[in-house]
């Protein structure tokens, strides 16, 4: 099969994105969770049963949820064959809170498909070993906007909120980022992986300064106001050359080195993942890796800061080794054409 073009999973293989079962692999069998505070999906300590059985993670009781020895084993991937069966159950169900549509009991509990996608008519369609794609440019985007408000402190954008903290006590053993209360007044202590404000008027200054070569990257210097410490909306691409090339280099010195290692690997991730020179060796240790780093970052940050987005990333070495470079399967040439808006009406 021609691996150039796959339904998004919204438009195309229609799974919903949203809530715990965003996953098209893990689906119903992931471990994610809806946060007491946060009362929003979260797939923290959802990637420890992905390690091999002897692995250090699985036995941590501390820095994951407290008390718990990960004794569980990775499900097993559906085929095309084994998710023809599943999607058929369902029919044609639409999804939608006006009342000429409608959904099946269960949705968002066992299940999160929306309807049967068209492309299961095709007669080849379930023979695929890839049915659907996960769209890097957005995984990728949305990952780098949670550590960039979560670490530079972003108001109203960081995912170290009161709630947030609030639900740290409940899950995990992280005495640093409990509140402190005083009488009726309650304040958070600032978190190690968030910069103190002079580091973080460096990295804005620093962005200021940065002069890219003609066709790499937009001036991202025009997007800083180092005046009031902030960061305008970057585009995708942005946020693309940032995440593999910038957050190393920005945050060097300024961070624990441990934070460090942690965000320069899923730097290192990215970068690696969208090469346009694959070696099935290399992708395979890239899908090893991507687990433990993901579970270094459960180390670090918050339960908030894990959505649906902290954890694609794991499945992106196999859609890799089945389907192709990424450059080849990925929204940039739809956006930049601007013809999203046909396809979806």
């Amino acid at each position: 099969m021609d691996y150039q073009w796959f339904p998004s999973l919204w438009n195309g293989f229609w799974l919903s994105m949203h809530e715990k079962l965003a996953c098209p692999y893990c689906m119903e069998n992931n471990k994610a969770f809806t946060l007491t505070n946060g009362v929003k999906a979260s797939f923290f300590d959802c990637h420890c049963y992905l390690l091999p059985p002897n692995h250090r993670y699985r036995k941590n009781k501390n820095d994951f949820f407290v008390g718990r020895v990960e004794k569980d084993v990775a499900p097993p991937r559906l085929s095309g064959e084994e998710l023809f069966d599943v999607v058929s159950e369902y029919g044609d169900i639409m999804f939608g809170l006006q009342s000429d549509k409608q959904k099946f009991s269960g949705f968002g509990l066992t299940y999160n498909w929306v309807k049967q996608s068209i492309f299961w008519e095709l007669p080849y369609w379930k023979t695929n070993l890839l049915c659907h794609n996960l769209d890097v440019m957005h995984i990728e985007k949305n990952m780098f906007e949670n550590i960039f408000n979560t670490v530079m402190d972003v108001k109203g954008k960081t995912k170290d909120n009161i709630k947030a903290r609030l639900d740290v006590a409940l899950f995990y053993n992280h005495k640093n980022m409990e509140l402190v209360r005083d009488g009726s007044q309650v304040a958070k202590q600032r978190a190690s992986f968030v910069l103190e404000k002079n580091a973080q008027l460096l990295v804005y200054k620093y962005l200021k300064s940065l002069r890219f070569p003609d066709g790499h990257a937009s001036s991202i210097s025009r997007l800083v106001n180092t005046e009031e410490c902030r960061l305008y909306e970057m585009k995708s691409h942005d946020c693309h050359v940032f995440m593999q090339t910038l957050i190393p280099l920005a945050f060097c010195d300024l961070l624990p080195k441990g934070i460090w290692d942690a965000l320069t690997e899923i730097s290192h991730f990215f970068k690696d993942i969208c090469s346009s020179k694959l070696n099935v060796d290399h992708i395979e240790r890239l899908e090893k890796n991507i687990i433990e780093t993901i579970c270094k970052l459960e180390m670090i940050f918050p339960s908030s800061f894990f959505d649906s987005m902290e954890h694609l990333p794991v499945h992106l070495p196999f859609e890799v080794k089945v389907g192709g470079p990424v450059q080849y399967r990925w929204m940039y040439p739809f956006e930049r054409l601007d013809i999203t808006g046909a396809m979806n009406s």
